[in-house]
């Protein structure tokens, strides 16, 4: 009965608030529809590269891009399929090996098809999720990515990321007016606070330069050109713990895992037909040692009891194969630019959030759909100031993905790993048990975690109704004193983990996005071609 009467009272609230949230949810919308735009294609380049008044330099070309990761690559492609003369530069372009990049929510596979590449999933075995188990106390809550409105092959995908990449540079390359080298960029090329290109060593170690009318770069998480280009203030709250589990099955087929235990967030996850790739996450100032072997004394002792039986062995097992256990940083940076002329900055380079949610790849594509969009309509890129002025729309029109993404990857990590805090505690009873409710209560959360639902005010509007929730739980039966200081922190707590990650977003941007003025740029004026 108690159960039914918090159900009910979290519908009334969320019908009371709809109303609130209706005008700036339409705001929202006509935001997205301009993110998305299409633009004639007609003549955006003249064909040998060549821009007007641009040139610095002999082999000037229009666009060069530094990285060819899946931001690079997939930008790459969309530009030279636009018809753009595009120069790719990569310091690595072998098929990497890394545990990060491993899965695509159904938004972000849904921007991959919007930009043509859809087809880079297939052939290299990777697998389709539909959502993922909670499990926590011996209890689990299946959660379903909301897919009912799409065509069967709409989901998540997980795979390793270095046959992904390698799909999507694949397809960049076969375009005859985009080219890829593997050499080492240095740094950007600046004249009179304009950049007008790189430097970069070639394979015998020669300086060279390179110029462009417009640099992008998106050289990654590592990216030593960022600091120029933005505020390159990096978090590292934790670490994941990464190695491939084998002759083993989830227990819910097609299905992810993530366990909520003491003393980390564990989560599982197919990326081929044979292998799940097992991720523990481990606060930074308690990171054991790899080479002294603490850390498998650690996964043995304190995290392989906590994991679903079926894994049990496999787990054992992956944690003794010498060279299986990797480390990676989870690095948070908010997107903070600093304009300059000639020279763009997206993907991890730029923006990055709490891998926990796998919204990386997402955010990316995401990104560059919006800026290929922008630059659509755009015949002349020689003017850099006028062009960078009007690009600075970018970074409104790309928060409501970027920020609903990066808000829920900052929220739940803070939710999922604090259970020494008795409040976190009750907020981590509150999420699970809210997520349990299903219906829109629980859809609401996956849907925007996949990024199908680019909304950052659903997103304050389900947390609000959440935080509601908790307190109903706490008060229930009788609201004793002791249970109105829990309610009381149960609110403090919750406010004090969405604030600060609201505010570092932006919140004029985030949930006020027509009263920023760039949101209104329109498309300088330069010289037909």
């Amino acid at each position: 009965m108690a159960e039914q009467y918090r159900v009910g009272v979290a519908g009334v609230i969320a019908l009371l608030l709809g109303f609130v949230f209706l005008v700036r949810s339409w705001g929202l919308s006509k935001l997205e529809r301009a993110a998305s735009m299409e633009f004639p294609k007609k003549n955006c380049v003249n064909k040998n590269g060549n821009g007007e008044g641009g040139g610095e330099g002999v082999g000037t070309t229009e666009i060069i891009i530094v990285g060819a990761g899946v931001a690079g690559a997939a930008l790459a492609y969309s530009l030279g399929k636009d018809g753009r003369p595009v120069r790719v530069i990569e310091r690595d372009l072998n098929a990497s090996n890394r545990i990060a990049g491993e899965g695509l929510m159904p938004g972000g596979y849904l921007k991959l098809i919007e930009l043509g590449l859809g087809d880079c999933v297939d052939e290299i075995d990777a697998q389709q999720i539909l959502g993922y188990t909670l499990y926590k106390n011996g209890m689990d809550a299946p959660i379903s990515f909301p897919l009912e409105k799409f065509q069967s092959h709409v989901s998540a995908k997980a795979f390793h990321n270095g046959r992904f990449v390698q799909r999507l540079r694949k397809k960049a390359a076969s375009l005859h007016n985009v080219s890829l080298e593997q050499v080492t960029v240095t740094s950007l090329l600046e004249k009179n606070g304009i950049i007008k290109g790189v430097y970069y060593k070639d394979k015998s170690g020669q300086m060279l330069t390179a110029y462009a009318l417009l640099t992008v770069v998106c050289d990654g998480c590592f990216s030593n050109l960022r600091h120029s280009l933005c505020n390159p203030k990096v978090d590292i709250p934790s670490y994941f713990v990464g190695f491939l589990l084998t002759n083993c099955k989830l227990p819910n087929e097609k299905y992810g895992a993530l366990i909520l235990a003491d003393p980390s967030p564990i989560l599982f996850y197919p990326i081929s037909s044979t292998e799940i790739r097992c991720m523990v996450d481990v606060p930074s100032q308690n990171l054991p040692s790899v080479s002294n072997g603490e850390m498998a004394h650690y996964l043995k002792t304190l995290v392989a009891p906590k994991v679903p039986p079926e894994v049990y062995n496999s787990f054992i097992s992956a944690i003794e194969k010498k060279g299986n256990i990797r480390i990676m940083p989870n690095k948070i940076m908010a997107g903070a630019p600093h304009l300059t002329p000639g020279a763009f900055l997206i993907g991890d380079a730029f923006n990055m959030r709490h891998a926990i949610t796998g919204g990386g790849m997402t955010v990316a594509l995401s990104d560059v759909v919006i800026l290929r969009d922008l630059l659509r309509p755009l015949h002349d890129l020689s003017d850099a100031s006028a062009i960078s002025k009007y690009l600075e729309s970018f970074y409104t029109l790309r928060k409501p993905m970027s920020s609903t993404i990066n808000t829920l990857a900052s929220v739940l990590h803070k939710v999922f790993s604090a259970l020494s805090d008795p409040a976190m505690e009750n907020m981590q009873q509150t999420l699970f048990g809210y997520l349990k409710l299903g219906g829109s209560f629980s859809s609401g959360i996956t849907a925007m975690l996949s990024g199908l639902c680019p909304r950052p005010l659903s997103l304050a509007f389900h947390f609000f109704v959440m935080a509601i929730y908790g307190v109903g739980q706490l008060l229930l039966p009788f609201p004793s004193p002791k249970r109105l200081l829990d309610a009381a922190k149960l609110l403090w707590v919750a406010s004090s983990v969405f604030l600060p990650i609201i505010h570092s977003e932006g919140v004029r941007q985030m949930l006020f996005p027509l009263t920023v003025p760039a949101y209104y740029r329109t498309p300088p004026k330069g010289k037909k071609i």
